[in-house]
C-alpha cells in the first residue's frame, strides 16, 4: 500500500482518491539516480524526527554541496554538525523514524525521503522507505550567497511554552515554514508550507492557524495528523538566521465557513504549542530573496 488509512481517509473526504493513486505511482523505496544527484547539490535539508515522549520536531541542517551523499540506493549519509540544543540529534541516538525534505529554492524543486535514521560516526544515516518529488507550488525563490559567521557566544538557544512578542512577529511575517508529522506505524514525514507573508495567523500566545492550499493530493501531512495529532513546525528567518522550532498538536478544520476566511484555502490547520526552541543563529546560510511564488494566493 502506498498510502495508510489516515491518508486514504483525507483523500476520500477531499474527493481526490483517484488522483492520489496516480501521483503515488511516483513513490519509490530507493534513491533513483536523479534524486541522488539532486540531493548531492543541496546546501540545506529539513528533517522530521520523534522524541522519546512522542513529540514531533522539525530541524534544519546546512552544509556545503555534497554534505548529503548517497552510500547506496537505499542509504544516505548526511554530514551534520552535532548540536546539543536541537532535538534531532537526541532523537537519533537510537534508530528511529526520520524524514528529510530537500528544497531547491531557485528551480522550485524538492525531494522527500522517509525512512529510518540513526547517528553513527558523527553523521546521520538514513535507510529509505519512501523517496519522491514534491509539488512545486508555494516555494519562494531564494538564492544562497554565503555562510553567516557567528561568534560562538552568540549561538544561543532558549525554550518556552508560549510565543513571545518577537516570536509572534517572526511567524506572522513568514512566507515559508516546514511541518513534520509522524504515523507511529508507517513513519515520519516533513513538508513545506508557503504563501505570502501573513498566511500564518497568530491566534494567541500558544495557538496559530494556517491554510492548506491545493497540492499534490497525497495528503501525507494531513493523513498523519488524522492518525496522530503531534506535529513539529520550523520557521526560519532567512535574513537573521533565527530559527523557531515548535512542537505541539495540530488538527484539521474542514468548516467551509472558516475556510472562506483564508484566501485560497481548501482547509484550515490549527496548531497548539507545547514547547518552543528559539535559536538566534540556527540557520547559517545567507539567503537573498528574489521573488514570491506566482502560485501564492493573494491575501
Amino acid at each position: 500500500m502506498k498510502f495508510h488509512s489516515g491518508e486514504i481517509a483525507v483523500q476520500e473526504r477531499a474527493g481526490v482518491r483517484d488522483i492520489a493513486e496516480d501521483v503515488g505511482e511516483g513513490i519509490a523505496d530507493h534513491l533513483p539516480p536523479g534524486a541522488s544527484e539532486f540531493l548531492k547539490r543541496r546546501q540545506m535539508a529539513v528533517f522530521g524526527s520523534v522524541d522519546s515522549r512522542g513529540n514531533v520536531w522539525a530541524s534544519v541542517v546546512a552544509g556545503e554541496p555534497g554534505f548529503i551523499e548517497t552510500v547506496d540506493d537505499r542509504t544516505l549519509r548526511i554530514a551534520a554538525p552535532i548540536s546539543s540544543g536541537d532535538p534531532l540529534f537526541r532523537n537519533l541516538a537510537d534508530e528511529g523514524h526520520i524524514a528529510l525534505f530537500a528544497p531547491d529554492f531557485v528551480a522550485s524543486r524538492r525531494v522527500r525521503v522517509n525512512g529510518r535514521g540513526v547517528i553513527r560516526d558523527g553523521a546521520i544515516f538514513i535507510t529509505t522507505d519512501e523517496v519522491y518529488g514534491n509539488c512545486r507550488r508555494y516555494l519562494q525563490e531564494r538564492i544562497f550567497v554565503g555562510i553567516r559567521q557567528t561568534p560562538a557566544a552568540e549561538q544561543t538557544a532558549s525554550g518556552g511554552t508560549a510565543l513571545s512578542e518577537s516570536e509572534q512577529r517572526q511567524i506572522s511575517r513568514a512566507d515559508t515554514f516546514f511541518i513534520a508529522t509522524d504515523n507511529p506505524e508507517r513513519g515520519a514525514d516533513v513538508s513545506h508550507k508557503g504563501g505570502n507573508p501573513g498566511f500564518v495567523r497568530i491566534l494567541d500566545e500558544r495557538r496559530i492557524a494556517f491554510p492548506d492550499y491545493n497540492g499534490n493530493s497525497m495528503f501525507n501531512t494531513l493523513g498523519n495528523l488524522t492518525v496522530n495529532p503531534h506535529a513539529g513546525l520550523l520557521f526560519i528567518d532567512f535574513d537573521s538566521g533565527r530559527t523557531l522550532q515548535l512542537t505541539g498538536r495540530a488538527s484539521i478544520d474542514w468548516s467551509p465557513i472558516r475556510v472562506r476566511t483564508f484566501s485560497g484555502a481548501e482547509r484550515v490547520i490549527d496548531f497548539e504549542l507545547e514547547q518552543i526552541i528559539d535559536t538566534a543563529t540556527g540557520f547559517p546560510l545567507i539567503a537573498k530573496f528574489r521573488q514570491f511564488s506566482r502560485n501564492n494566493p493573494k491575501l
